[in-house]
């Protein structure tokens, strides 16, 4: 899309969800918080807003949640102590791996270097934050940073490093692998909330602190439903392309919507402020 589109629509989503500075919300005001913003923020941000963010989802935006610079710092400490982690102890484990046997690891082996108590703040705080004032309007499914995942209730998936809830989620797709053959592959599994995590820091330290831009392309930790069942596929050897709308021009996707797969969690121009998810199987 060109960029005279695109600024046009942003232009459009600011007036229609002006408020006056009365009624504004400044992120942070009335609770400690040491995130800023680039801006003043509404109480619902409104669904034109969310359509506008979601589909231009790795634009900065003028209301957008950023780490202050002490919280930068503490990013890039524990997103590194979190990499570490998964190198010394494997994806597939890391996949599976809990808050307190995270610490636990942290603790016991020197090449990874135990967190310090401002990380573990950090990351309390990232967890149990109101995440809707970054714009993410989904539900939480882990409730307890602590949440566990139980090994014998899950089964590795030869071959992808990623593991499925036993049951309907490993049910369905075993069908899809033989409704479709094997150009289909899991490209992303049961992902516990150390691996979100991981995953969502990524993403925000790549977004330069930016909360928001981050939670439009990766729910917050405690918030996806990949900790509870739902499971994305891809068409084998597509790479990274498996997690754009590229995906939606292969044969593969092409099928799942044919038999009827194809249910969104995360549709085009859905209200939570989160992009368009074609690969996302919903099982929950």
């Amino acid at each position: 899309m060109q960029r005279r589109q695109f600024l046009k629509l942003v232009a459009v989503s600011m007036v229609l969800n002006r408020v006056p500075d009365a009624l504004a919300f400044r992120p942070g005001s009335g609770e400690p918080n040491s995130s800023r913003s680039h801006g003043v923020v509404a109480p619902d941000l409104g669904v034109k807003d969310r359509l506008v963010k979601s589909q231009f989802f790795n634009h900065t935006f003028k209301d957008d949640i950023i780490l202050s610079p002490k919280d930068n710092i503490l990013l890039k400490t524990s997103l590194a102590r979190l990499n570490r982690i998964q190198k010394v102890i494997g994806y597939g484990n890391f996949s599976l791996l809990n808050f307190d046997d995270a610490v636990t690891y942290a603790r016991s082996y020197s090449r990874i270097g135990r967190f310090s108590k401002a990380e573990l703040l950090f990351l309390e705080k990232i967890f149990y934050d109101q995440v809707k004032k970054y714009g993410f309007m989904g539900e939480k499914t882990i409730e307890t940073i602590t949440g566990k995942i139980k090994k014998k209730d899950v089964k590795k998936i030869k071959s992808t490093g990623n593991y499925l809830y036993r049951g309907k989620p490993i049910e369905i797709y075993h069908t899809i692998q033989k409704k479709i053959g094997p150009d289909v592959v899991l490209t992303s599994g049961i992902r516990s909330v150390m691996k979100q995590f991981l995953l969502f820091l990524n993403k925000t330290y790549r977004s330069q602190g930016n909360l928001s831009m981050a939670s439009r392309s990766l729910a917050p930790p405690g918030y996806s439903y990949h900790g509870v069942g739902d499971f994305d596929v891809g068409k084998k050897g597509f790479g990274k392309a498996n997690f754009t709308e590229q995906f939606t021009q292969t044969k593969v996707y092409k099928k799942l919507a044919d038999l009827g797969y194809i249910t969104f969690r995360y549709e085009r121009g859905n209200e939570l402020g989160v992009r368009f998810e074609p690969w996302h199987i919903e099982v929950v």
